[in-house]
């Protein structure tokens, strides 16, 4: 699946991951490919994406290693639209 992450700042991330959980308003959900359409507000959490992603050396930094294939991002609120194998997250 497609996922899109952007601040006001800057896009962050673009690019095909595996899966990503994010926190919802309550509580995280994870989303896979082939998904049921969504939209959903954010709150203050961690976006977690699985994948083998690469990010921009100038966004890098915003951006944390997990486990395994994993990278986080905290976020303060945002929202999410899933449609058609794409997501795309507007978050602060």
């Amino acid at each position: 699946m497609y996922l899109e992450i952007v601040s006001p700042e800057a896009t962050l991330f673009s690019g095909e991951v595996t899966s990503v959980t994010v926190p919802g308003l309550d509580g995280d959900f994870e989303m896979l490919n082939n998904h049921a359409p969504v939209v959903s507000l954010l709150k203050e959490g961690t976006v977690k994406i699985t994948g083998n992603i690469t990010l921009d050396k100038e966004v890098e930094s915003n951006f944390t290693k997990g486990d395994k294939n994993t990278t986080l991002l905290k976020i303060n609120s945002g929202t999410l639209e899933m449609n058609g194998n794409k997501v795309i997250v507007l978050a602060d």
